[in-house]
């Protein structure tokens, strides 16, 4: 069967996350987290037709395949068709709103002139260890596939199974014959089959599958109702609200009120926007406002360190986005929720969470996970003018700034009492022009803030101690933000290169040095020193498609170009006034997006398709914060 690593095709809900490729297979669902509870190891489904073996929908020699979503929703169709028998299958997949249930429907259509016998399969195994040791249950309609702490109940709204087998069905499940005396056995991967019968010429026939998880606590006789009071509810009726819900939401989000598209151009660019709208909520725990970077490719650390999890710094660029997108409520979220739950006594915030807030596996430190919440909370100031959520915030924002003042501090006077900090790609550790950038922007959103919030400084509560404080904290930051720019020019700049360095150690150019300019401000863009390293990155990171590399020999997934370093140029040259340019490398990402509008990390260069983590919330969101400069 398929590759895990592309995800071509993402639904959910609030708490339900669903992947698949393009073919239609289930390769992955979340809940009741979108990052940390995954459950199964597959999930296949085939037909017998009349006297075949099993025709897999999602990998037969004999299958075309065409895909796409219900316009402007999250729901997902795959038109299956098989052309040795002329069997044509309509596989509509979505998570119901209101109810954590994934809808599966099934429409068979005889596109034969002869009758077509047909016997639906479902083959499933769940991930399974010594500590979540997976059994299964037959029931009238499906079958139960449990653990200690979880069920996962695969079930037909109408047709009773006709035959299952518990164990041993990788044995037998290819030949389609299936059967076992046992209705409960200790397999992880279970097989059920319904009897569809006869579809005649030109006729239909519609089956209804429905997939629940729930907690293991519950009496199994209230398990047994709950599957059969989800079983008494109208999903066309359901289909149509999931489909009234998606569009509602993309019209109550459309941030950037962009017009209807004159050509095939704007309409691609139209739905990258509607998929990142569509995308975000998909990537966001309701309750924390934590985010995760990316629905899960590679849970077995094959190629990478995963990607389910939430970065402060990642995120920050999300609830930029979030705000553009009308979706306030979840960026506050965020900052009052998430980022206080997760901030350390100290100040400082770890690599990455889990979105309920608790600490993830990390390989190292970035300090610039910290500084860019800071500036994440100013920057989500400016788009709302709230007071009170910078007061609500401060404390938190305070702590972080006395970190980065220790840790500043560490650097030059060269104490070393500070872990030595990774770049933002997570690959290089030492002091990064990058870092240094955030720091300098976290020091000047709380001088902003300050300024906001004493305009006069008896404001602070009239508490005299806490004025004087702020007044020391004041001239402190300054000062420093003075000792870091000359940082900088003194150690990043090399004379020979006539460029910007990413680093004091390795010196390589480096997409993240244009973060000293946008969004850190440290820098203009027209500064002569900028424009210099503007020539230079364009000489070593510029590829032949078009293209830009993150830094110079990048070697990570074959070294192919990023969409957040195209978008970056683009930002850039915006911020330069250069239109034509900027229209050069924002066209890179619209004409390489992917096959739903979806945008991944990198582009293969041979085949300019996403070839990594497809719907990194990153890359939309630095589409959506360039989307709105150029409309602007």
């Amino acid at each position: 069967m398929s590759s895990k690593y592309l995800n071509e095709a993402i639904i959910g809900n609030k708490e339900m996350l669903a992947t698949y490729t393009s073919k239609g297979e289930l390769q992955r669902i979340y809940y009741p987290s979108k990052d940390n509870r995954q459950y199964i190891n597959f999930y296949h489904t085939g037909v017998k037709v009349n006297d075949s073996c099993l025709i897999y929908l999602h990998d037969d020699i004999n299958n075309t395949y065409k895909q796409y979503y219900d316009t402007d929703t999250n729901i997902l169709n795959t038109e299956i068709n098989n052309t040795y028998f002329n069997l044509k299958i309509l596989q509509t997949d979505y998570i119901l709103i209101k109810e954590n249930v994934l809808a599966k429907k099934y429409t068979f259509i005889n596109e034969n002139n002869i009758d077509l016998n047909i016997d639906f399969f479902i083959h499933s195994e769940l991930l399974s260890d010594h500590n979540n040791f997976v059994g299964a249950k037959i029931i009238d309609n499906g079958m139960m596939q449990y653990a200690h702490d979880f069920i996962f109940s695969t079930f037909s709204k109408s047709e009773k199974i006709s035959n299952h087998q518990i164990n041993g069905s990788k044995d037998t499940i290819k030949t389609a014959n299936i059967y076992d005396k046992d209705y409960i056995g200790m397999s992880k991967d279970s097989s059920i089959k319904y009897d569809l019968g006869i579809i005649k010429p030109g006729q239909k026939k519609s089956l209804e599958i429905c997939v629940l998880i729930e907690e293991n606590k519950k009496k199994m006789s209230d398990i047994e109702s709950e599957i059969e009071r989800i079983r008494k509810i109208d999903f066309q009726k359901e289909y149509t609200n999931t489909r009234v819900y998606w569009r509602k939401y993309i019209k109550e989000h459309n941030g950037l009120n962009l017009k209807e598209p004159k050509n095939s151009y704007e309409e691609k660019i139209q739905e990258i926007y509607k998929r990142s709208i569509l995308l975000f909520p998909l990537l966001i725990n309701q309750t924390t406002g934590g985010i995760i970077a990316a629905p899960e490719i590679d849970e077995d650390l094959t190629k990478c360190g995963r990607y389910a999890y939430c970065w402060p710094r990642d995120a920050v660029f999300i609830t930029k986005a979030l705000d553009i997108l009308k979706m306030e409520e979840e960026t506050e979220k965020f900052y009052k929720v998430f980022c206080k739950n997760t901030q350390s006594k100290n100040g400082m915030w770890e690599q990455r969470f889990y979105t309920d807030g608790r600490l993830a596996p990390c390989w190292g430190y970035q300090i610039d996970e910290t500084a860019s919440v800071v500036y994440g909370v100013y920057s989500h100031y400016e788009h709302t003018k709230d007071e009170k959520f910078l007061k609500d915030n401060l404390k938190m924002c305070e702590k972080a700034i006395d970190f980065l003042k220790r840790y500043i501090k560490d650097i030059f006077e060269n104490t070393n009492r500070y872990h030595v900090s990774y770049d933002l790609w997570e690959m290089n550790e030492g002091i990064h022009l990058y870092s240094l950038s955030s720091i300098y922007s976290a020091f000047d959103s709380i001088l902003k803030i300050y300024n906001i919030l004493g305009k006069n400084v008896s404001d602070f509560e009239n508490n005299r101690l806490k004025d004087e404080k702020i007044l020391k904290s004041r001239v402190e930051i300054e000062k420093l933000q003075v000792e870091i720019k000359k940082y900088i020019n003194d150690n990043m700049y090399d004379e020979q290169k006539s460029s910007y360095v990413r680093n004091k150690e390795d010196r390589k150019m480096d997409i993240s040095i244009l973060g000293a300019v946008v969004p850190f401000n440290v820098f203009t863009p027209k500064e002569k020193k900028i424009q210099n390293t503007i020539e230079k990155i364009n000489l070593t990171l510029r590829t032949y498609t078009g293209g830009y590399q993150r830094f110079e020999n990048d070697h990570y997934m074959n070294g192919n170009p990023w969409v957040i370093s195209n978008l970056w140029m683009t930002l850039y040259y915006l911020e330069k006034g250069e239109k034509k340019k900027a229209k050069e490398t924002f066209d890179f990402v619209v004409k390489t997006a992917g096959k739903h509008s979806f945008l991944g990390e990198q582009i293969d260069n041979n085949t300019l398709k996403p070839n990594w983590v497809i719907g990194l919330g990153w890359s939309h969101a630095m589409f959506v914060l360039v989307l709105e400069k150029m409309t602007k």
